[in-house]
């Protein structure tokens, strides 16, 4: 198994371990405080998030752009897709942006058949989203090549190597929104044989 590691300047740390200093540090404590007492930023974490960030969403990139798509298109057909039959307002609530932002980005999904709007059984005048079949195929088009990041990279960690991920992230998640989001994916888990990952 390959070993994921971060090099310094002084040694080599594994990703799975705790790293008591950052690069530069020079006296850090693990819980950022330096030893004069002041907070010193976590740079190398969140330059790690940073460049982690950029290269998942770098592979849908490259796909959403031969359609003429952009992230906005991939973050709307994503809770879509996994998310059936969802209203706008609950969409607009998952993606903190304005209706006037999903709304072109929607429209731009529904004229080119990714995603498809229904009268809500109870209420005709509610739209309720859906992924077209078009729609669904490339949302699991995207999250395969996601997919296939995270999946080298559990491999490489380890055992409980995919606990730790999730909780480092559920973490990183403001603490009122933390259990709505929780709940949000597993209800989407559930409502498919196959939504959770191996």
């Amino acid at each position: 198994m390959a070993d994921i590691s971060v090099t310094t300047a002084r040694k080599l740390h594994s990703a799975a371990e705790p790293v008591d200093a950052a690069p530069g540090s020079h006296g850090t404590k693990q819980d950022g405080t330096k030893q004069d007492g002041a907070k010193e930023p976590y740079w190398d974490l969140i330059e790690l998030l940073f460049f982690a960030y950029r290269d998942f969403v770098s592979d849908p990139d490259e796909v959403l752009a031969k359609l003429g798509f952009g992230r906005a298109h991939h973050r709307v057909l994503h809770f879509v897709n996994r998310n059936p039959g969802i209203k706008v307002a609950d969409l607009l609530d998952i993606l903190k942006i304005t209706k006037q932002s999903l709304g072109r980005v929607l429209k731009q999904l529904i004229d080119q058949g990714y995603v498809v709007q229904r009268e809500g059984a109870h209420d005709r005048r509610q739209r309720l989203l859906h992924a077209s079949a078009a729609g669904e195929a490339l949302a699991l088009k995207l999250a395969g090549l996601q997919t296939k990041r995270i999946a080298r990279v559990l491999n490489e960690l380890g055992p409980g190597g995919r606990d730790a991920a999730r909780r480092f992230l559920a973490g990183m998640i403001d603490e009122n929104d933390r259990d709505q989001v929780l709940r949000l994916i597993a209800d989407a888990d559930r409502a498919r044989p196959h939504g959770k990952g191996s």
